[in-house]
């Protein structure tokens, strides 16, 4: 094996080291919570990635640098290699439990904390759970979360947490050299600006500012009255905009305004790119409104909200503006970030499935625009929506200009010419027409599985266009037993290609289906 394939399995194994050096450092919280039978699955789970990634790495050692299309490649394999070796955690701690050969204390779980337990014996269900937490999707497999141990409480939490920045970005931090083939890796999640000349100095600058803000979320968490353990599980998931929660009802079961006012700016930090709040910290406020995409998220958020409110309010799911405000609001904020925190789940409240058609389908449109390229969001991102509507409104500008003219496109302060705007314009035209191409499948799949009359179209579109958009707010139809397998195949899909943004995974199955397309 050599060329392509040697690179790609030099760098997968880099990442599934990494990986393995996750779940031992999470040996420390079943032996804080007393959770010993927990211990030898989470060894076993970091052994198999550990001998996987050692044996890659030492192999291909000296495999080339990659380019373009290898990095690509990389991102695609890496992300779903690692979301395979990351549900082992749930499948090994789920059969210690149910066997507990070892003796060492498990729980003797009953009705729904066993069967809630009982679901991560399926290896679907346990992928779909790794996938969705480090893409920062947050859709669950879990009947009732408050029940899991807190060592799978807290791989959820740490997997989302580690995702939202992005797996490549630990491993450039961790492992890698410098150099111009972790520039390459470092853009093939999405991610294109630098904060430093150096990228291995960028990423550990971003995760410097990544913790920083974790340590200020808890702490504000639990001065708004939120007990310490669920502060800092709901600090880390939503900060990374990934939205699993440690209880039944995500934010609903706390019931506290002051609680949902506290996570609006946490979720809000994490749609903000990286480099904006580089330059904030080091005392630029001036970001908050030059920074195009800084600039569309707070107004969107403020519209949105504003919609949202009015859309709830006028259709009697609440009586009072308050109220309506209240979950308007955080919902809709919650949705646009991609972090997936509900506040409507039951009759109290009203669940989001219940909202009218026009609500559910602002809050889907949110979802599918999503925040800031460069941040923890998933989505279309703002620099490509902003691409797409100055593009359109140049092209018909010109119209009104003599041919001779010269004119060029601004875009967050830069000056393009026509071949640079055309290209831009391209490039965010053909990841949204994709990102719709995908919506549309996985509707289809989805209204061919899930039972007749069961559901509403807007709650089948609302539901995909959270899958792929990596935001997790459900209008009741995912679960271990209410989505069919087919459906949960489709949304491991959609949780894949939304993360990556489409085309590295497109790059990677044309390779892996073309003959001999790894190895050229």
């Amino acid at each position: 094996m050599n060329g392509t394939a040697a690179t790609i399995g030099r760098d997968l194994g880099r990442m599934l080291e990494a990986l393995a050096g996750l779940m031992l450092v999470s040996v420390a919280v079943p032996l804080a919570w007393g959770e010993y039978y927990a211990i030898p699955a989470l060894v076993a789970s970091a052994a198999v990635p550990l001998a996987v990634g050692r044996a890659l790495a030492t192999r291909f050692r000296d495999a080339d640098a990659p380019g373009k299309l290898h990095g690509m490649m990389v991102a695609a394999s890496g992300w779903l290699f690692v979301a395979v070796f990351g549900s082992l955690p749930f499948l090994l701690v789920a059969w210690t439990a149910a066997v507990d050969p070892s003796g060492l204390g498990a729980p003797d779980l009953t009705g729904r904390a066993a069967s809630t337990l009982a679901a991560f014996q399926n290896p679907v269900n346990a992928l779909f759970e790794s996938m969705s937490g480090f893409t920062g999707t947050g859709l669950t497999m879990t009947d009732d979360e408050s029940s899991l141990p807190h060592t799978l409480q807290w791989w959820r939490t740490f997997i989302e947490w580690v995702g939202g920045v992005g797996v490549i970005v630990l491993t450039t931090a961790i492992l890698a050299r410098p150099g111009s083939g972790s520039l390459t890796l470092y853009e093939s999640e999405a991610r294109s600006e630098k904060i430093h000349p150096s990228i291995v100095s960028t990423v550990r600058t971003i995760w410097w500012i990544f913790i920083l803000f974790t340590f200020i979320a808890t702490f504000l968490l639990w001065l708004a009255g939120m007990p310490l353990w669920g502060a800092i599980n709901h600090a880390m998931t939503g900060l990374a905009t990934g939205g699993f929660s440690i209880t039944d009802n995500s934010i609903a079961t706390y019931d506290s305004a002051l609680i949902d006012v506290t996570l609006i700016p946490i979720m809000t930090l994490g749609s903000i790119a990286f480099p904006v709040h580089y330059l904030m910290l080091r005392g630029d406020l001036s970001n908050l409104y030059r920074d195009l995409q800084t600039r569309w998220l707070l107004g969107l958020f403020a519209a949105g909200s504003v919609l949202l409110t009015v859309l709830v309010h006028s259709s009697g799911t609440y009586d009072s503006w308050a109220t309506a405000a209240r979950y308007g609001v955080f919902q809709f904020v919650s949705a646009m970030s991609c972090t997936g925190f509900q506040t409507a789940v039951d009759s109290t409240n009203v669940a989001l499935g219940k909202w009218s058609a026009q609500a559910q389908l602002t809050v889907a449109s949110g979802m599918i625009v999503g925040g800031a390229a460069g941040s923890t969001v998933g989505g279309i991102k703002l620099i490509r929506l902003a691409t797409l509507v100055k593009g359109v409104q140049h092209r018909i500008s010109d119209v009104f200009y003599p041919n001779s003219a010269v004119r060029r496109l601004e875009i967050n302060g830069r000056r393009l010419d026509d071949e640079e705007t055309s290209r831009e314009f391209e490039e965010a035209a053909i990841i949204a027409f994709l990102w719709f191409v995908f919506l549309v499948l996985g509707v289809f799949v989805l209204l061919a599985v899930l039972p007749d009359g069961q559901y509403t179209l807007e709650n089948v579109i609302f539901e995909v266009a959270s899958a792929q958009g990596n935001v997790g707010l459900s209008a009741g139809i995912t679960g271990p037993s209410s989505l069919p397998t087919a459906g949960k195949v489709m949304f491991l899909f959609n949780m894949w290609i939304g993360r990556l943004e489409i085309i590295p995974v497109l790059v990677l199955l044309r390779a892996a289906f073309k003959r001999g397309g790894l190895y050229r």
